[in-house]
């Protein structure tokens, strides 16, 4: 096993290699998917550049630290580790993460930790982060994925292959540089970039669906309707579409993450099962110590 650094596209990769290798060695274990840091690339961060350490064997990644700027100003730091392989041990890793996110976030940061993981729980509380707010991670079993749901009258869904011309809906909150980052993640499928739009072309909604073959492995992320258009069932239109090409591209299971119950509620009643809670660990004003 040996340390190695990366930064830009080469952190990017290395990561998505990393996790699709964990959630191959685990079917539930571990918090994200090579999806989610690929979605995080949809827009330059200052963290692009900052060089992340691995671990690898030969075979590639078995752990990491990952950090990334969020658009909050604060960062999120997550260390990571195959289960079952060779890596090391949980306290350097978790140590050397907060080293890692204390030089380079001084706004502070987030250690997103999975309830069922008490190593990291435990470790969390004695580094003196506290524990600041908590979501949800459901699946779906693709074979009984919901029937789909029909648009309201004047609504047209389009995937971003029917619209490559327009503006990407998602440029507003993530910059206008977003269709070209996502088109450098490997996992990304124009096909499965959805939006629906009104009888005046105006988009009133939008989400991303991620298939990994790797894994097998489906991901929504994210889910958006835009005030003026709730509560018209477009959401629940967009989700079955995009979870039917999930299943026709062949994902065998679907993942979603949610805070709100309103979210919950939704995606329970399209089949998503709760399965785990993460709670979001918040570092104090003063560099966190391992006591």
């Amino acid at each position: 096993m040996r340390e190695v650094t990366a930064t830009g596209i080469e952190a990017l990769m290395m990561a998505s290699q990393l996790l699709q290798r964990a959630r191959r060695a685990d079917p539930t274990a571990g918090l994200w998917e090579a999806a989610d840091v690929q979605w995080s690339w949809r827009t330059p961060r200052p963290s692009d550049e900052v060089a992340k350490p691995f671990w690898a064997d030969d075979i590639g990644p078995v752990a990491g630290v990952l950090l990334t700027a969020l658009s909050s100003g604060a960062w999120q730091c997550d260390p990571v580790a195959v289960p079952g392989a060779s890596h090391p041990q949980p306290s350097l890793l978790w140590s050397r993460g907060l080293e890692h996110a204390n030089k380079h976030a001084p706004g502070g940061f987030y250690v997103p930790v999975g309830d069922d993981d008490l190593v990291f729980t435990n470790l969390a509380r004695r580094s003196g982060l506290s524990a600041e707010h908590r979501d949800t991670t459901a699946w779906l079993d693709s074979a009984v994925r919901p029937e789909s749901a029909h648009l309201a009258a004047g609504f047209r869904l389009l995937d971003r292959s029917e619209r490559a011309a327009a503006p990407h809906p998602m440029r507003i909150r993530s910059g206008e540089r977003v269709a070209q980052r996502l088109e450098q993640c490997p996992l990304y499928d124009p096909t499965l970039d959805l939006a629906i739009v009104d009888a005046d072309g105006h988009v009133a909604g939008y989400s991303l669906y991620w298939f990994d073959p790797m894994t097998k492995v489906g991901l929504v992320e994210p889910v958006r309707v835009e005030e003026r258009y709730r509560r018209r069932g477009l959401a629940r239109a967009m989700l079955s579409a995009g979870i039917d090409r999930l299943t026709r591209r062949g994902a065998l299971r679907i993942k979603v993450s949610y805070e709100t119950e309103a979210a919950g509620e939704l995606y329970r009643s399209l089949g998503f099962q709760p399965a785990s809670t993460t709670t979001w660990y918040r570092s104090p004003p003063d560099p966190p110590l391992l006591s």
